[in-house]
């Protein structure tokens, strides 16, 4: 049986702002608070509701200092301002590209340390979305017109 092209992690490229890193880990997930109304205990539509993207990454070391590079320029971490997050994924059949606006980032696990060695040092960041232009799944908006309408 031959390999399928699917996109794996190695397949990714990541960009924080204007700087490429190599993440470990990567994951974002999105709240969407639709929710469904009734009528007589019966459904009956739904009804809009708040939206949230968090997420987090995990970077080793020397794409730490990246990062320190940037907030340095900045600062501090705390006055690193909110950028956007853009991970491209091609291969020979497939593409994807996921982009995540206004990202503010929050260290959360400032080192990951095993004694025994055998692993990168690993540095845990938090990020929450922070801007109305949200989260685009290949060009396609997950917020609508109507959604950032007067922001």
């Amino acid at each position: 049986m031959s390999k399928r092209n699917h996109l794996s992690g190695q397949d990714f490229d990541v960009m924080l702002g204007d700087v490429m890193v190599h993440v470990e880990n990567l994951s974002a997930s999105i709240a969407d608070n639709r929710k469904a109304v009734q009528t007589r205990g019966i459904p009956d539509g739904y009804v809009n509701g708040d939206v949230a993207c968090t997420g987090d990454l995990e970077i080793d070391s020397a794409n730490m200092k990246l990062l320190i590079d940037s907030a340095r320029v900045s600062g501090s971490f705390r006055q690193l301002p909110p950028f956007d997050i853009v991970c491209i994924g091609k291969n020979i059949d497939n593409e994807q590209k996921i982009e995540l606006f206004g990202c503010l980032l929050k260290i959360s696990d400032l080192f990951n340390l095993d004694g025994k060695g055998g692993e990168k040092n690993k540095h845990k960041i938090q990020f929450e979305v922070t801007s109305p232009d949200f989260v685009r799944i290949d060009g396609v908006p997950y917020l609508s017109a109507t959604d950032i309408k007067d922001l």
